[in-house]
């Protein structure tokens, strides 16, 4: 039996003692299953745990995901991020409701068909939901074979991934497939750990790892060089106008597309200047409350962000104008407007 052959067979026998207990755990639904994969791309598992149970309150079938309006599909993913995912669900619910009868596509190549759904997605519910032999290839995953194996291939090559992706799909043997996958997943996520040193003394894989042997450990996966975030600065307007605030929805493409934000321009302004912009809105500004400063980080832009809140005497047409109840309860606003939003509340 060579290192590979034995790290399957130390992990399918481990995972069944040591697998947390997670609520997409629990069957083997592949609409439970996409819908989880999907809200932890990029996000933590904790932060997952209370969405994904209120999602499936509020849409318990494909069906009802298909049908559901998007400012209310937002409304629940607000705060999660990277809202093209929850579009995407979206997207691909109706292509499952209106091309296949409501059946969720049972082949990879069918899954992988699917809108939003990438290789390792596609893996992920081919293996844990229809037994298929199929890897699920991502961070974790590429983490722990390159550390077993210490292989100082680049993992942000495709033709790495590819690579790693057929050599694990050998390992894969009918009525394991799920629980090889998810316990590739889990000592990833809870042993051999991304920040920090890796629980080598705790992991099923300890006698197999090169890079556990020769310390080399923190030299796997290799990657390449980061590349810095792109700038970008705003002026934010939070206008009062009695009992209700402008709002307004963003451009239906575009980085957080077909959500709605405080209006903003692009630079930073001095108070002047914003009292300036706000009078050419037509909403005949009565007094500056406050001024509040904020940076939100993206993967890939981070905005710096000047905050004016104002009273104001009228509403212009070229904002919505709604209360605060209305835009808590029905209306999503992403995360990088949620400090001005929050301080609204407390200053009342």
């Amino acid at each position: 039996m060579n290192k590979l052959e034995k790290l399957a067979e130390y992990l399918t026998e481990w995972y069944p003692d040591h697998a947390r207990d997670l609520p997409w755990r629990r069957d083997r639904s592949p609409y439970h299953v996409w819908l989880s994969e999907i809200m932890l791309q990029q996000t933590r598992v904790e932060a997952v745990k209370e969405y994904y149970k209120r999602f499936l309150k509020a849409l318990p079938t494909v069906e009802d995901l298909a049908a559901v309006e998007e400012d209310y599909l937002l409304k629940l993913w607000e705060g999660l991020g990277y809202y093209n995912r929850a579009k995407n669900l979206k997207k691909a619910a109706v292509s499952i409701v209106e091309d296949r009868n409501g059946r969720f596509p049972d082949t990879y190549e069918g899954i992988l068909s699917l809108a939003g759904v990438g290789e390792y997605t596609a893996g992920a519910i081919g293996s844990i939901c229809f037994d298929l032999p199929t890897p699920a290839v991502d961070g974790n995953v590429l983490r722990v074979y390159t550390r077993v194996m210490e292989d100082a291939s680049n993992i942000d090559k495709q033709s790495t991934k590819k690579k790693i992706r057929e050599q694990l799909a050998r390992l894969y043997s009918k009525g394991k497939c799920g629980i090889l996958t998810q316990s590739l997943m889990e000592v990833g996520a809870t042993v051999c750990l991304p920040n920090g040193m890796p629980k080598c003394e705790e992991c099923p894989l300890k006698s197999l790892c090169g890079a556990r042997e020769h310390d080399t450990w923190q030299q796997y996966p290799v990657r390449d060089e980061k590349k810095s975030r792109r700038l970008e600065d705003k002026t934010v307007f939070v206008l009062k106008c009695g009992d209700k605030v402008a709002v307004r929805k963003r451009a239906k493409k575009g980085l957080l597309s077909g959500m709605w934000e405080f209006p903003n321009v692009e630079g930073i302004l001095i108070e002047q200047q914003a009292a300036d912009v706000v009078s050419e809105w037509n909403t005949a500004p009565e007094r500056m409350e406050m001024k509040l400063n904020y940076t939100h980080v993206f993967s890939h832009v981070e905005w710096r962000m000047t905050a004016y809140y104002l009273a104001c005497r009228q509403m212009c047409k070229q904002f919505h104008w709604v209360t605060m109840e209305e835009l808590e309860l029905e209306m999503a606003m992403p995360s990088a407007f949620r400090p001005f939003l929050e301080t609204l509340k407390k200053e009342g």
